[in-house]
């Protein structure tokens, strides 16, 4: 392959819009274009950027070597489908579809393709994430609080895939063990869908974890803590802060053996590091970040998740 990379974006609303400013600016891209069902709006990101819009995602074959598609979630399995057959690599967006037998799919496709297939699960590019999984050993109690304002986009699924998959799939990345339980619970407040939940997940290993969802909330907050043996760690994905607590003896009266320490992180680029992290992967022939795979584990808990908040609205 050259040392550019030809890319596109489908789907620039609010964030392939942002993906296609990257690809734009990296030197290992060359942007051929963006497409989007919006023609107006469409065209009007293609001349922002300078490149050509294209009607169709079938246009695209054969004039690029990687996408990022970043449509509406129930139209990710069939683009997605489309440019992997058509040996195109792929980075979707988050979540990776509407169901997991549909990611399934994709994964079996771009393993028989040889070709890489990368989900935009952001947080994993967090500065204040990355810094603290350095700290991470064997966390057993997880609290996850994600609040959000009131937007209308996203709205074709409900809190869990639009809000809490963010979570779920950094939690999954962090505990090593399979699911045992889940409990949940959830209500519709201005969608036809859940916008507000909550849920406990406990696992094999004895890890718990509470996770909180909201897009209808006043403040946007994004908390991560993480309780481990002898420490608590706390992430601001937000401010980009991060602040450790551990024990540093025994226990005696008089004295709190507790060292705290804190950092303010300078908040990177996250969308950026995803996307050069993507062509690097194409590149040089490496596994990227965050796999189909990943994508799928995060949607199987998504799953369950909801069926649990469905029995009990039954």
């Amino acid at each position: 392959m050259s040392s550019k990379i030809r890319t596109a974006v489908i789907g620039v609303g609010y964030l392939g819009r942002f993906h296609a400013q990257k690809y734009k600016s990296l030197e290992n891209s060359q942007l051929v274009g963006i497409c989007d069902s919006n023609q107006e709006h469409g065209k009007k990101i293609s001349e922002e950027l300078g490149v050509p819009f294209f009607e169709r995602a079938e246009d695209l074959i054969g004039k690029v070597d990687a996408v990022t598609v970043a449509s509406s979630t129930i139209s990710h399995h069939k683009l997605c489908k489309l440019m992997l057959e058509n040996g195109i690599h792929v980075l979707v967006e988050k979540p990776m579809t509407v169901t997991s037998k549909e990611s399934l799919e994709l994964c079996d496709i771009a393993k028989r393709k040889n070709l890489k297939l990368q989900v935009g699960h952001i947080e994993r590019f967090n500065s204040a994430f990355l810094a603290a999984k350095e700290k991470l050993d064997k966390p057993m109690f997880v609290e996850c609080h994600r609040l959000a304002p009131f937007k209308p986009r996203s709205l074709d699924v409900d809190v869990v895939l639009d809000v809490m998959i963010h979570d779920i799939d950094v939690l999954l990345s962090i505990v090593n063990s399979k699911v045992k339980s889940v409990s949940a619970v959830g209500v519709p407040v201005l969608t036809p869908y859940t916008d507000i939940a909550n849920v406990r997940v406990e696992f094999e290993s004895g890890a718990i974890a509470n996770l909180t969802a909201s897009r209808v909330s006043m403040n946007s907050i994004r908390k991560f803590r993480v309780f481990q043996k002898d420490q608590y760690l706390s992430i601001d994905f937000e401010k980009g802060e991060l602040s450790l607590t551990t024990r540093t003896g025994e226990w005696k009266e008089g004295t709190i053996p507790l060292e705290h320490n804190s950092w303010s992180l300078s908040k990177s680029d996250a969308i950026m590091e995803e996307a050069k992290a993507f062509l690097n992967s194409i590149q040089n022939n490496t596994p990227v970040i965050v796999p189909g795979e990943d994508g799928v584990r995060a949607l199987q808990l998504a799953e369950t998740i909801l069926e649990n908040i469905q029995r009990r609205q039954l």
